[in-house]
């Protein structure tokens, strides 16, 4: 039938009866984020399916920690005589920030990417190591 269904994102998709693209169903679930709290700290879950560990950065600057993610997705779809009958391309980055605190330093946070997850481990400020307030100088 030709009357476009009122919930798909192209009307196109009604008259070639293509299935939906996993791309477009792909970045409505990236960076769904679980952060838990533990007796020392606190743990996120970054859900980053479909992504490479390698297009993963996650960096800290002035107490914001921030995960950066990109990907890209090309597909071409020809007939025998090479002439298109679908091509698509996708490519997009995602980023989300956290305020952990200027206490905490690169080296506090634990960071592991297993199955398209990325799990940090962040201490909470009170749990790190205090620095000396009192600095003495050797006298010779």
């Amino acid at each position: 039938m030709f009357v476009p269904d009122m919930f798909r994102r192209n009307v196109f998709d009604d008259f070639f009866d293509f299935p939906e693209i996993p791309a477009r169903t792909q970045t409505a679930a990236v960076m769904k984020t679980d952060v838990r709290e533990t007796e020392n700290g606190y743990e996120l879950d970054v859900d980053l399916p479909g992504i490479k560990k390698e297009d993963v950065k996650v960096k800290l600057d002035d107490g914001y920690l921030t995960i950066t993610a990109s990907t890209s997705n090309n597909k071409d779809e020809k007939d025998k005589k090479g002439n298109y009958i679908r091509r698509e391309r996708f490519s997009g980055s995602y980023s989300r920030s956290f305020y952990v605190g200027d206490a905490v330093t690169e080296n506090d946070i634990k960071a592991k990417f297993e199955n398209g997850v990325l799990m940090l481990g962040i201490p909470k400020p009170e749990m790190l190591p205090k620095p000396e307030k009192e600095k003495y100088i050797a006298i010779e």
